[in-house]
């Protein structure tokens, strides 16, 4: 599809076709439900295959790639969304591609210069082969980040599904092959989680340059880009931040438990805090990367917000809440039937998790809307006050030598910060208090009714860990039929999501 907005004589734009909030998440959402199957199906194996300490330096590679990553645009990724005309936006594509080039460049220097402090400071020896590996990840991860949010604003959803189906498919594929052919070691988590998103990069870039190249070759130009960098400098300069502390804040926990204990802590935390976010990201993503161009569209139309953030809100909660609460009691016997018995402390850091995790999936969403309403400077606010308690929250566990201590302080921290800061959003947004309130209690209540009888065979009869995670496979069902009664037109936009129907919400 090509669409062109230039000066002078534009060719006439297609036509974007109208979908439902429901449609544009199902795009999204069956890819990321798609790879996150095929995660689920192959984690146990990959578990069985690879040791603790193995995922343990994969996690410290990856937390180093994902704190330069997450600012390698200067977060004008961001900004392509929000102007007007697309030709606009295309200068904000050129801005933060021409930014990515730059950070790989920085990162190559960082790994010249500063390999030695690095694996001496992070007490990660196993890692140093894999440091020069760090500039290609850098390239591929910011690079996916600019096209993707120039697919969002083209509404190429489905294409996005396919490119997130095809890393999952890639990165578990690999780690698979390893561990068959005897090769199972840190090279093979980290390879996959380089090479994969390489090779997506790649490949959305080049769709996206077939279907959009008119509109670059016409409207990209140096002055341009200089003007509409100028014009979104609070990305660079307040947002950019906010995110480095963001993500710093939570890499922390794989560099800090690296720090203080030894890779098969670190290896326990990773895996216990993937399967922790699994459940929640299987829509949470697509449904925050909607909803940010819904936002930001409404947010141009007449600035309502408030309609559509309560709706999101109180499915986000009927979702999230109940799977936190029920992983609390019994994930560490999920861990063990799932992974075997070496991956039982893993279980038990998910149970510790599990309730922060339920505030993060609901900010995750909400937090976009920092951006739309420029409210950068509180987001940086918000971010440096995670990134100083959970340093205080992890180093006050490590300094006592204790890592459950540490993670139970890092989750408290979170819990009230994320919380504190979704209640704000809301309110902002126009969303009254006595609603918010009323929506958590509601699904409170209902996760407490079926999950009690899960807790009363788990600690009341001598059952054992398969016992218990069959018990909770029957509360997931009852929850669900519950749900279904209850909230009808919540049911009504399950069902929308399943068909795809071309819908208001």
């Amino acid at each position: 599809m090509t669409r062109s907005d230039t000066d002078t004589q534009p060719a006439p734009p297609t036509v974007r076709k109208r979908t439902s909030f429901a449609g544009d998440v199902l795009k999204l959402a069956s890819g990321a439900t798609l790879a996150q199957v095929l995660s689920v199906l192959v984690s146990p194996i990959i578990a069985r295959f690879y040791a603790p300490d193995a995922f343990g330096t994969a996690a410290v590679f990856n937390s180093i790639v994902a704190i330069i990553s997450v600012v390698a645009c200067l977060r004008y990724e961001l900004a392509i969304m929000l102007p007007k005309r697309d030709k606009d936006a295309a200068n904000l594509l050129a801005v933060s591609l021409l930014s990515v080039l730059v950070f790989t460049g920085l990162s190559v220097l960082l790994v010249l210069f500063a390999q030695g402090p690095i694996v001496r400071l992070l007490k990660a020896p196993d890692l140093a082969p894999y440091l020069w590996l760090i500039p290609l990840a850098v390239l591929a991860n910011g690079g996916f980040l600019a096209f993707n949010y120039w697919n969002s604003r083209t509404k190429h959803f489905g294409r996005l599904s396919i490119a997130r189906v095809s890393r999952s498919v890639m990165i578990s594929g690999f780690q698979l092959a390893m561990g068959i052919i005897g090769q199972a070691h840190t090279g093979g988590l980290i390879g996959s989680r380089v090479l994969s998103p390489t090779i997506v990069t790649v490949t959305l870039g080049w769709r996206t340059w077939r279907d959009d190249w008119r509109i670059f070759a016409q409207s990209v130009r140096w002055s341009r880009m200089l003007e509409w960098a100028k014009r979104h400098r609070k990305f660079p300069l307040l947002t950019s931040w906010s995110a480095l502390l963001n993500t710093a804040s939570w890499q922390l926990p794989s560099l800090l438990l690296s720090f203080f204990f030894s890779s098969s802590v670190v290896g326990y935390y990773a895996l216990g805090n993937r399967m922790v976010r699994l459940p929640m990201s299987l829509i949470g993503g697509a449904i925050s990367q909607v909803f940010f161009q819904r936002a930001s569209a409404a947010q141009n139309a007449d600035g309502n917000l408030a309609s559509i953030v309560l709706p999101l809100f109180r499915r986000l909660v009927a979702f999230g809440l109940f799977p936190a609460l029920l992983l609390t009691v019994i994930a560490q016997d999920v861990f063990m039937v799932i992974f075997g018995p070496r991956w039982s402390e893993a279980g038990v850091y998910t149970q510790i998790l599990s309730p922060w995790m339920f505030f993060v999936f609901i900010s995750s969403p909400l937090s976009t809307l920092f951006s739309v309403l420029e409210r950068q400077k509180s987001a940086l606010l918000l971010n440096t006050l995670l990134f100083v308690t959970r340093l205080v929250s992890l180093g006050t566990g490590g300094i006592l030598g204790n890592a459950r201590l540490a993670l139970v302080l890092f989750a408290a921290t979170g819990i009230f910060i994320y919380g504190g800061s979704s209640i704000w959003i809301l309110r902002t947004s126009g969303v009254p208090k006595a609603q918010i309130f009323n929506v958590l209690s509601r699904y409170l209540g209902f996760s407490v009714l079926v999950i009690s009888p899960v807790a009363a065979i788990k600690f009341s009869l001598p059952a054992s860990a398969l016992v218990t995670v069959i018990a909770a496979g029957i509360a997931c069902v009852v929850y669900f039929i519950l749900l279904s009664r209850e909230e009808q037109n919540l049911i009504r936009w399950i069902r929308q999501i399943a068909i795809a129907k071309s819908k208001r919400w």
